[in-house]
């Protein structure tokens, strides 16, 4: 368990009483401060008193004792509390220390992060150590708990059983379970789910849901289950028949989805205009989808369309910490809460000038002062993947008689195969190309042919996947093989290969998933990236996105998972995974 999550020891609260009384000095005076006060839902004049990572007092007056103070004329800014990101997927390519970090440089400083891949690659007591470790640093970090790993993996009860789930539903850091990928299950009587669910309501904390285009009737069902909020809506009726059912929404802006303007467009026009039980989310998108921002990012968009100014930052900040029910620490500016604060020079800017997260300036004027910190990721079981195994050719044999079709970036569907695989080229006139999913540790594999993904692409080969297997994708088997023995020396990552070069590597030495690279780095890697892979016939938006649902059952209509080939609609393994 962590040591603390903001509740302060008996002696640093008896520090605080001392700087109300003029015995000890505040570290930052914040004077002449215009605030949005959410109580009252107004701008207000005040003063604000802070010492190391909390607010001792916000109102009129000035403290006694200045010795040891920085004062800050705040007379040109307008103050918002830092933001909150409730849906954060903090390991597409980038790891929770530097997607918090950048975040941070644009205002974000509270994430609520999935736990998958700690759970997935990690024995508990490394995960819990590097919460702890996540736990020094200038942003909060709060986690969900998974009940499901979103698609067929092997000896999958031994990994989500009931004593791994519990330790992690009672970890202070975590505050929901979630997201319900695996509803579908919950419906047909997975009891052990149900109870899982029964165990976080007790334990008062929230369960999210993941019910993309689900009836009223769904809906229903699942708010009796247990459901308190959902991130899936599309269009303003979703929105609105979930808020009818008792729902908590979080409206999507992400780079598959890119719904929130439209969403805002179509609430207005069927005459909604209450925002309290609405939130902002970017649904862990990749890495240059950030390059325009985070949650300042939503919080402009709302404005753009019409949302009220104190409900457009009540959206990224106060709405989500009153539903999470840690409002006593975040979302506000308030006397006893964590001191992110948000110098804002417009109103209408959400794209803070200065940022304090925890007490630490992290942004000053424009320029940054907290730098990004190093991580000992080996400490925590985070380290390059160990491939000891060959792709041989024996690995090469493609006799499916149907294959796996991109609809779009994430759904794909069935087809026939109609051409002859026995070859180990295919040709540049269809957009066809052999497709490997392996094992990491080298037990099994599943071949088959993919429509849709590029017709002049070569070689590709990525450790990152769902459940951290890898793929590999190309029209030449000499190319893939080229790709996978790069991918392996690298101990994780992405590489394009192409007649026998290489076009493009993305490292991914934390497990094969995750770089230690600064988001600034891997934004310009990942752009290199997608152009090069359109320039080979890649017409969707997200190959990263690609990559991670290849395997998701949460998703129509067929999937390609550890277990076999996978019907999602009728449940079944269509063929078993061949053992190498």
């Amino acid at each position: 368990m962590l040591e603390q999550r903001y509740r302060w020891k008996n002696m640093q609260l008896r520090e605080h009483i001392d700087i109300l009384d003029g015995v000890r000095s505040p570290h930052i005076l914040l004077t002449n401060a215009t605030y949005l006060n959410y109580t009252l839902r107004k701008w207000i004049k005040a003063n604000i008193w802070i010492y190391n990572d909390r607010i001792i007092y916000v109102g009129p007056k000035k403290p006694e004792n200045i010795t040891d103070c920085e004062v800050v004329d705040c007379t040109p800014y307008h103050l918002v509390p830092g933001y909150i990101e409730p849906h954060v997927h903090p390991f597409h390519l980038y790891n929770p220390q530097t997607f918090s970090h950048y975040a941070s440089l644009t205002g974000t400083t509270t994430l609520i992060n999935d736990n998958m891949m700690l759970f997935l690659h990690l024995e508990k007591k490394k995960a819990f150590s590097l919460l702890r470790r996540f736990n020094e640093l200038p942003v909060s970090m709060y986690w969900w708990c998974r009940f499901d790993p979103q698609t067929e993996i092997p000896n999958e009860e031994t990994i989500f059983s009931h004593s791994h789930i519990k330790s992690w539903l009672e970890h202070e850091a975590v505050i929901q379970g979630g997201e319900l990928a695996g509803w579908p299950k919950l419906l047909d009587g997975d009891d052990l789910m149900l109870h899982w669910m029964q165990e976080t309501k007790r334990m008062r904390k929230k369960i999210e849901g993941h019910f993309p285009g689900a009836s009223e009737k769904t809906l229903a069902k699942m708010m009796l289950l247990g459901a308190d909020s959902d991130h899936e809506s599309m269009t303003g009726q979703e929105v609105l028949t979930r808020l009818l059912q008792g729902y908590h929404v979080s409206l999507r802006f992400s780079s598959i989805r890119p719904d929130l303007p439209n969403i805002l467009d179509e609430l207005h026009a069927l005459g909604i205009d209450h925002y309290d039980h609405m939130t902002l989310n970017t649904d862990g998108s990749p890495p240059s989808f950030y390059e325009a921002g985070m949650m300042d990012r939503l919080i402009r968009i709302c404005l753009e369309h019409g949302v009220p100014t104190i409900d457009a930052y009540n959206m990224a900040t106060n709405n989500i910490a009153r539903y999470h029910g840690i409002q006593h620490l975040h979302g506000n500016i308030n006397t006893g809460r964590v001191a992110n604060i948000n110098f804002l020079k417009d109103p209408l800017d959400p794209t803070p000038v200065s940022v304090l997260a925890k007490g630490q300036w992290v942004v000053k004027e424009g320029q940054v002062v907290k730098q990004e910190e190093k991580m000992k990721w080996s400490e925590f079981g985070l380290q390059p993947l160990q491939l000891d195994w060959e792709l041989t050719q024996d690995d090469f044999q493609f006799s499916m008689p149907f294959g796996v079709e991109m609809v779009n970036d994430v759904i794909t569907k069935p087809y026939s195969i109609s051409m002859d695989t026995a070859s180990d080229e295919l040709s540049f006139e269809h957009d066809e190309c052999f497709f490997m999913l392996l094992d990491r540790k080298g037990k099994w594999r599943n071949n088959t042919l993919i429509k849709g993904f590029a017709d002049k692409l070569c070689g590709f080969a990525s450790s990152y996947s769902n459940t951290g297997d890898i793929v590999v994708i190309g029209k030449k088997q000499e190319d893939m093989k080229l790709a996978f023995n790069e991918l392996k020396k690298m101990g994780g990552g992405m590489v394009l290969t192409e007649n026998g070069k290489v076009l493009h590597r993305i490292s991914l030495e934390l497990q094969g998933i995750m770089s230690s690279k600064p988001m600034e780095t891997l934004i310009e890697e990942e752009k290199s990236l997608l152009q090069l892979l359109k320039e080979r016939g890649y017409h969707f938006t997200d190959p990263v996105y690609s990559l991670l649902f290849f395997s998701s059952t949460h998703l129509p209509y067929i999937r390609i998972t550890p277990t076999g080939m996978y019907d999602v609609m009728n449940k079944t393994i269509l063929f078993p995974s061949m053992m190498r």
